[in-house]
């Protein structure tokens, strides 16, 4: 059963566009070089100026996600320029089972 790992994260609307290549460059590359990773999913939406984005990242063990995240799997992982993009540092993410999958 893979498990989905969430994290949130919001910026200016302005630099949404930005910070979805910045994504791409740092946690998307990196979950995708990791072994036992599933895949990943980036949702954004737009709205009142503020550009939310929900990543969601497969893995196929905690072991996985423990060669992503280190060992304190619950923490999230944020790059330098993170802080320059983000309104806000979530310090924790979610794990889920993936009930389905279709």
């Amino acid at each position: 059963m893979a498990i989905a790992r969430v994290w949130r994260g919001v910026t200016r609307e302005a630099r949404a566009d930005e910070y979805l290549d910045y994504l791409n460059e740092t946690g998307v590359s990196a979950c995708r070089a990791t072994e036992g990773n599933l895949g990943v999913r980036v949702l954004r939406r737009v709205a009142d100026g503020r550009a939310e984005f929900v990543f969601v990242s497969l893995w196929e063990s905690f072991d996985a996600i423990r060669r992503f995240a280190g060992d304190d799997v619950e923490r999230a992982v944020y790059y330098p320029e993170d802080e320059d993009f983000l309104l806000e540092l979530e310090p924790t993410v979610a794990h889920y089972e993936v009930a389905v999958d279709v």
